[in-house]
């Protein structure tokens, strides 16, 4: 895909649609325009991922259509593909544990992060609430710590999360 700059330019056009075919485009607006038909906007999903299962923009189609019908555990599936991918794309281990802050990509980036680096920690904040959303507590937990060492500054509010994570298990009246 080049160097990490042409990705993360490729990457920012990408979310937005950039490079979508015309026929994968066609099918997003399709599965849109039948949101409220789950299964024909389903397989307008399915046959937009076939054709460009590459493409952010198709990840993003399918995490929100899960999403927001209350499907996480497919929503967490698309999440996760989308952290693999995104880690190899960036040169990262594919494991999220064995991501450090001192990778390149992280290292400096405590107020403005690229969109490659900024997507992957979107990305593990996602993992992190529906492994917590699904009852994987521990971990959602995991996830969590690691988005906070990677982005210390907060940049992407993971203390809102962490402060969640936190009031579990305590009573409303404490």
């Amino acid at each position: 895909m080049g160097d990490a700059v042409d990705f993360d330019a490729w990457l920012a056009s990408a979310c937005l649609g950039g490079g979508l075919p015309q026929a994968v485009a066609a099918d997003l607006q399709k599965a849109a325009l039948s949101y409220h038909l789950d299964e024909v906007a389903e397989s307008f999903l399915s046959q937009a991922f076939a054709r460009a299962p590459d493409h952010p923009a198709v990840h993003i189609a399918l995490y929100r259509f899960y999403f927001y019908k209350n499907r996480l555990s497919e929503a967490l599936i698309v999440a996760q593909r989308c952290l693999a991918k995104t880690a190899a794309d960036l040169g990262l281990p594919v494991d999220w544990r064995e991501i450090s802050p001192d990778h390149a990509v992280f290292a400096g980036h405590a107020e403005s992060y690229a969109a490659a680096p900024r997507f992957y920690l979107f990305t593990l904040k996602g993992c992190a609430y529906l492994s917590m959303r699904l009852g994987d507590i521990e971990q959602g937990g995991a996830l969590l710590s690691k988005l906070m060492a990677l982005d210390p500054s907060d940049r992407l509010n993971g203390s809102v999360l962490k402060g969640v994570l936190d009031r579990m298990g305590q009573d409303d009246d404490e």
